[in-house]
């Protein structure tokens, strides 16, 4: 994974130069160890050149922090109290968004003899308050994450904060392929190409047939080998098509080949249009490996969601594409299921490669991974278009083991996930906010920081 890159703006000010020059040494000094502190969490941070007291101080660090593309988040911290006239302006500028870090060196004050002595170090709270009201009437928006490093979980909600921003940003630079076209009908995840890059960022490369007999002409014989003995060590190979087989590996890595040429984040596959597309299988074994290494990935020509994964999993790992399939009222649970789709890193136990039955179009029989999704904690994040944009909808679930279930639908991807209210009113709240059949899984979310994520990209946010 790539190492996420953040700016600090350290907030002073200069009537202390001026009255007491070495009260800034000890401020220093903590603003140094908290940025140690964000760098042993895999951080990368990119400080201001210089403690920021005036305009234009505050100006040069806003300009150096505009000027690298890959900063995703701006991290501001109140040594001591510092007028927000001086720093408004800089922190309107900011392209990238702004988490405040309130927080000071002293866990208590009141009881110690030298707590005169302390104002100095720990009075910076008043300073986040002036900037916040003069952020909040310029309707700038921003993420606040208060408490002691040391004796509150403040420095995880940082972290959080920080993944959120890596995945808006990611999310406004995706580049998602579409291989096969839309699903003819389906209307809920449905956006046109331009509306997606304009409203979101991300844009659209769509696979032509010339792409995919291009692509595929390209793959190797040893390189179908290759992958041949890749599956043997990652999974349990049952598969007695041999022909098939090495077909739709020849496909998956042909859109593997085009993804790199392409330089795309994730994909979508419409297996219905894939004899279109000059491959001559369905490669939902490729499809599984795509967010196995990271990449995005959404069926039935869903870029929208195919965005959403690929950002998502930028910043956290344990994301997959899934879709809710039938509910168990008795067990309060929702099998989750795809044709074929699923991250292989998230499985309860090795996957099966299988040779599947397919007749949806005249490529025929493929091969598929099947699986169940490993048990634990996870957050079901949807993208819903709306009449004024987009809603995030996200709702803390557990995935649960099946029990028998489990064993009579051995041979499909799968997963049982369990609401955190009953299940009526759990799909009553999800359609009455308008979610769509396909949806990302990020297991071990936080959803306040996936809420932080969709109050970045401007979406509507709503928890269930």
């Amino acid at each position: 994974m790539k190492k996420i890159k953040v700016g600090y703006l350290p907030f002073y000010i200069k009537l202390y130069d001026d009255k007491g020059p070495q009260w800034r040494v000890s401020c220093v000094e903590y603003m140094n160890k908290l940025i140690k502190m964000i760098e042993k969490r895999g951080i990368e941070v990119v400080p201001a050149d210089e403690i920021c007291r005036l305009k234009p101080e505050f100006d040069r660090a806003a300009a150096k922090f505009n000027a690298d593309d890959e900063i995703c988040a701006v991290i501001t911290q109140h040594l001591a109290y510092s007028p927000s006239l001086e720093s408004i302006d800089a922190l309107k500028s900011l392209k990238a968004p702004i988490i405040v870090f309130d927080t000071t060196p002293s866990l208590e004050l009141i009881k110690y003899s030298d707590t005169e002595d302390r104002i100095m170090d720990n009075h910076g709270i008043h300073g986040v308050q002036d900037m916040c009201n003069m952020l909040k009437r310029s309707g700038i928006g921003y993420t606040i994450c208060a408490g002691h490093v040391e004796n509150s979980d403040v420095l995880d909600r940082l972290e959080g904060s920080v993944r959120a921003a890596y995945a808006a940003a990611a999310f406004r630079k995706c580049r998602v392929g579409m291989v096969g076209g839309e699903f003819e009908g389906m209307g809920d995840f449905r956006v046109t190409d331009k509306e997606y890059e304009s409203e979101i960022g991300a844009k659209t490369v769509r696979m032509t047939r010339a792409d995919g007999e291009k692509y595929l002409s390209a793959v190797t014989e040893k390189e179908v080998d290759a992958e041949l003995e890749y599956d043997k060590k990652h999974y349990d190979v049952q598969v007695n098509n041999a022909e098939n087989y090495r077909a739709s590996v020849k496909a998956g890595l042909a859109v593997r080949k085009w993804m790199k040429a392409e330089k795309l984040d994730g994909v979508t596959v419409n297996f219905l249009h894939m004899d279109t597309s000059g491959l001559p299988k369905v490669p939902f074994v490729e499809c599984c490996k795509i967010m196995g290494r990271g990449q995005g990935y959404a069926g039935e020509g869903d870029n929208l969601t195919a965005g959403l994964v690929a950002s998502l999993i930028k910043a956290y790992p344990d994301t997959t594409f899934t879709e809710m399939f039938c509910p168990d009222w008795r067990e309060n649970t929702i099998l989750l299921s795809h044709m074929g789709e699923m991250n292989p890193n998230l499985t309860e136990n090795k996957p099966l490669l299988y040779d599947k039955p397919f007749s949806y179009n005249s490529c025929g029989d493929t091969t598929a991974l099947s699986a169940c999704f490993k048990t634990g904690k996870a957050v079901l994040v949807n993208l819903a278009p709306s009449e004024w944009g987009f809603t995030l909808i996200l709702s803390e679930v557990d995935l649960v083991q099946s029990g028998n279930a489990d064993q009579a639908y051995v041979k499909e991807v799968r997963g049982w996930m369990k609401p955190h209210m009953p299940l009526p009113e759990f799909l009553k709240a999800y359609s009455e906010a308008g979610g769509t059949h396909h949806s990302a899984m990020v297991y071990g979310a936080d959803v306040d920081d996936l809420a932080a994520f969709g109050e970045m990209m401007g979406f509507d946010v709503e928890i269930i």
